[in-house]
């Protein structure tokens, strides 16, 4: 009658290395935006407090 189809072991193989591949892209991605985003706010913090302390001296002057 009809015979069983023998499993194609490579096929698994294939699946495996292709979803391997998917979740590393994926953490690189993700570690990379989570630093871009921790840069970000690093840089925006010291943009403030360099402007706040270049501001401060002119207020100074100003009051005098």
């Amino acid at each position: 009658m009809n015979e069983p189809r023998k499993k194609n072991p490579t096929f698994g193989v294939g699946v495996m290395i292709v979803v391997v591949v998917l979740v590393v892209i994926g953490t690189v991605l993700f570690n990379a935006l989570r630093s871009k985003h921790e840069y970000e706010e690093n840089a925006g913090a010291q943009a403030a407090s360099a402007a706040a302390s270049a501001a401060a001296p002119s207020a100074a002057s100003a009051a005098q």
